[in-house]
């Protein structure tokens, strides 16, 4: 299926979209990565800064991967900040350093070991547009 913010698909704004389950990672470079940190990367390079989605992705367990976060943070101004800061998004996914980057911009969700693990999670929440009326306020 298909997914536009714009077109209500899969559901008209406002909505979280929720998923669950590891994603896979092609580990081509030797960077900090960790899967849901590296999944919220690729959505901002898909985003581009488009306004009115945030992200977070996060493993239960509280470890994203080997290192000492659950996941990261996105939000619509992540590749604004990331610029500004000097930090190349498509460099850290090509390299496998989605932590760094994250580290970098302040956005590493770190839980600690929950001593649990049910799975990783996903939750994307797409704001409704501004009407013209909130516009002018």
């Amino acid at each position: 299926m298909a997914v536009s913010a714009a077109h209500g698909v899969p559901l008209a704004a406002p909505c979280v979209l929720l998923s669950g389950g590891e994603t896979t990672v092609t580990v081509r470079d030797r960077g900090r990565g960790g899967r849901n940190a590296e999944f919220l990367l690729g959505l901002a390079l898909a985003l581009g800064g488009r306004g009115g989605i945030h992200a977070i992705a996060c493993d239960t367990d509280g470890i994203d991967g080997s290192e000492d976060n659950a996941g990261a943070l996105l939000s619509p101004d992540t590749p604004a900040r990331a610029a500004a800061a000097g930090i190349d998004l498509r460099a850290g996914l090509n390299e496998n350093d989605a932590y760094s980057v994250f580290a970098a911009l302040g956005d590493l969700v770190v839980t600690g070991p929950t001593r649990t693990n049910v799975n990783d999670f996903r939750a994307i929440l797409i704001e409704a547009p501004e009407s013209p009326v909130e516009k002018e306020r």
